[in-house]
């Protein structure tokens, strides 16, 4: 069996003590752990030096493996990449460029997950397009600090339904393609996908070279297993490309409990894995 490596997205333990949620996760079987910035802090960027030191040092210690930050703009919740204000554009940006410090802190190879639809999509008086060139513009800017401290961020594809700006696989990789920065990567979401027309496996095969982690969860955002979605397919293109990275479970209906979601998700994952061809 491929031995694929399984994070978690820890925003479905957030009511749970930070150590106490990383032992939960590593028992069940995951090996990596996802952050999202605002279960640390309202203002993440006020988590201190040694607050990032003792959380890596939990994560160490309870057998885990920091494998980045997602839902990254989430609070302050006035922050926009894409807006004609130009004094809080370069606002947000910079806070984007000091999250870059924070994902590193916690880890050493962390990805960004960049999706956040509500703080790019364009605004009132921007075009769509204008939107997305400014946020080409901001991840350029950002992206030599990112190399530098060893972070990749992704600029991950969402529907149009959540967002305007960057909404498939194609205009994401045309993206990375035009920034041409090491830094500058994308992603593939099963459940953001549904602007896409073509197989979503095929879709993988075409840009596994630009991908560079992969979120799970079924389309209509409740845990794997729970519908239809074929995983096997992703995962057979993934074992037969000798994808290393992260598969993230990246659940967005937390009513069965997190430690329910998380452990039926590992299982049922192991076992589409189990039945891949030799």
């Amino acid at each position: 069996m491929h031995d694929f490596r399984h994070a978690i997205c820890n925003e479905a333990f957030k009511d749970y003590d930070f150590r106490e949620a990383c032992k939960v996760i590593r028992s069940i079987g995951y090996t990596g752990i996802e952050i999202a910035p605002f279960t640390l802090a309202d203002d993440p960027l006020e988590v201190s030096t040694q607050q990032r030191a003792e959380y890596k040092s939990i994560m160490s210690g309870e057998g885990l493996t920091f494998a980045g930050l997602h839902w990254l703009m989430v609070s302050p919740k006035t922050l926009h990449v894409t807006t004609e204000d130009t004094k809080l554009r370069d606002l947000s940006w910079q806070y984007v460029y000091n999250l870059v410090d924070l994902c590193s802190d916690l880890g050493p190879g962390g990805v960004m997950v960049f999706g956040s639809p509500k703080q790019r999509a364009a605004t009132p008086g921007s075009t769509k397009e204008e939107a997305t060139k400014r946020w080409i513009d901001g991840l350029a800017h950002v992206a030599p600090h990112a190399e530098e401290r060893g972070v990749t961020i992704l600029a991950e594809a969402l529907p149009s339904s959540q967002c305007n700006v960057v909404t498939t696989l194609e205009e994401a990789v045309g993206l990375v393609r035009q920034i041409g920065s090491p830094a500058i990567r994308t992603m593939f979401d099963s459940h953001n996908a549904e602007d896409e027309v073509e197989n979503h496996a095929t879709l993988v095969d075409r840009y596994y070279d630009y991908i560079h982690h992969v979120h799970v969860n079924e389309m209509d955002g409740r845990h794997p297993g729970t519908g239809d979605y074929d995983f096997g397919a992703i995962f057979d293109v993934l074992k037969r490309r000798g994808y290393n990275g992260w598969i993230s479970l990246e659940a967005f209906d937390f009513t069965p409990g997190a430690e329910t979601l998380a452990r039926e998700s590992f299982e049922y994952l192991q076992a589409v894995t189990e039945r891949l061809p030799a």
